[in-house]
């Protein structure tokens, strides 16, 4: 026999001699089916279910309810006190972009140049990154990853937090071209320019990207001209930047607009207003929102609120204002989802959540905020967002409040794979928890 074949032989044999779950749990993206049963089930944020089953098969959620039969085939857990939610979805990282904070090779999530708009940011996620199984074990399966830098940095990507390709973790083909809108405010406390000065930069750099949307404008409509006459001799010059927005031009994508301070904000949906792409924005950060809650609200577009675990931004503003922001936007009638701003601290956004339905969102709209809602924002409420059944097994099974510290993830799921808890954080406690100084004689 070949050592090949009995290294096999022995494999088996191992792996046949563990309880299943202990199996489940140590090879990386074990699929079932699996069945969860005695546990209560939060099909959505408005329903519950005591003492339900859930089969996954494949990749998808095959059966869910209080009279669910388990396959005779699928392995069993058993969930009696243990409450199941699905998987979180965070509106706003860097996740997969960036590993290093201070090593600039590692860091992906901006290009040289303020005009990028062609660069997408799915082709630079590493899906080996440290931070994706540290922030996942929170229930986390879902994250908006985003490139940052310039005016027109690129495109962001909405990506699964499993899988071996950036193709494979790239979620319903979601992507939206981001638009860091010229702000009116201070870039931080060592910003020392006079309000003036302040307003004289916003206001070239709004009248330069007026400028550009005008060429893309004029590209699209020469694009469109000569698709419809392939035989024309002439082509137009193939322009990088112009061709990232066509697909904005042409009502083919969201526009994910980054505005923060209240007059930005205003001065955004103005914008998008006379560009007639009002209709295709998402607004992110939006951390003064609260001050323009009716205006966006009057406009229908949907936010991505946060970081919500940040300071006020103005030294008159109440400590919490930051926290009470997305409860004051859903009052005043927006559509609001939670985003980190984070890379290796997604895994926070349920605390995130946490703050938000203390400070008026409430503990449902805030369950909303990262999983139903930002899953209608994004186009992929058939996919994830809720535990039905044809809808991708993207889940956690937790002990308690997820949005509590105390509470443990006991078991994940995305794409119906039960991944292990394993990360760099686990093992760094284990191995410090039984550490050995070397210092016995």
């Amino acid at each position: 026999m070949h050592l090949h074949s009995v290294f096999a032989s022995l494999l088996a044999a191992v792996l046949l001699a563990l309880p299943p779950d202990v199996e489940a749990q140590k090879t990386p993206g074990f699929q079932g089916p699996f069945a969860l049963v005695n546990a209560t089930i939060m099909v959505t944020p408005d329903d519950t279910l005591d003492n339900g089953t859930l089969v996954i098969r494949g990749d998808s959620i095959a059966a869910v309810g209080p009279t669910v039969a388990v396959p005779d085939e699928a392995r069993e857990i058993d969930a009696e006190g243990l409450t199941v939610y699905p998987g979180f979805i965070d509106s706003g990282t860097r996740l997969g972009l960036e590993e290093v904070g201070s090593l600039s090779e590692t860091q992906d999530y901006g290009e040289i140049g303020d005009l990028t708009a062609h660069m997408d940011a799915l082709t630079a996620v590493n899906p080996n990154s440290v931070h994706i199984p540290v922030n996942r074990a929170s229930g986390v399966t879902t994250a908006l990853t985003e490139p940052t830098q310039g005016r027109l940095p690129g495109t962001a990507a909405l990506i699964s937090l499993h899988g071996y390709t950036p193709e494979q973790m790239h979620l319903g083909g979601v992507k939206v071209t981001k638009l860091n809108f010229p702000s009116t405010g201070r870039t931080d406390a060592d910003d020392n320019r006079s309000q003036e000065e302040i307003d004289e930069q916003a206001q070239k750099a709004l009248d330069e990207l007026n400028e550009i949307w005008d060429k893309a404008e004029l590209y699209a409509e020469i694009d469109g001209a000569v698709q419809e006459q392939p035989q024309s001799r002439r082509t137009p010059e193939f322009v990088p930047v112009m061709e990232g927005l066509l697909p904005v031009i042409r009502g083919e994508q969201p526009l994910l607009i980054a505005a923060d301070a209240a007059p930005d904000i205003e001065s955004a949906l103005d914008w998008a207003g006379e560009r007639e792409v009002l209709d295709q924005v998402i607004l992110s950060g939006a951390t003064e929102g609260w001050r323009v809650a009716d205006q966006i609200a009057e406009a229908s577009v949907p936010v991505l609120a946060g970081s919500v675990l940040s300071t006020p931004t103005r030294d008159s503003d109440r400590y919490d204002k930051v926290y009470a922001n997305p409860g004051l936007l859903h009052e005043a009638g927006v559509e609001v989802a939670l985003r980190t701003s984070e890379v290796s601290n997604v895994r926070n956004l349920p605390f995130h959540a946490g703050f938000a339905a203390t400070y008026g969102l409430g503990k449902t709209e805030a369950l909303r905020a990262v999983t139903t809602t930002p899953a209608r924002i994004f186009g992929v409420d058939d996919q994830v967002g809720s535990l039905e059944e044809g809808k991708r097994a993207n889940l956690f099974v937790t002990d308690g409040d997820p949005f509590q510290p105390r509470t443990s993830v006991e078991h994940l799921f995305i794409d119906g794979y039960k991944l292990p808890l394993e990360n760099r954080h686990t093992e760094l406690y284990d191995e410090f928890l039984n550490r050995n100084p070397g210092l016995e004689k």
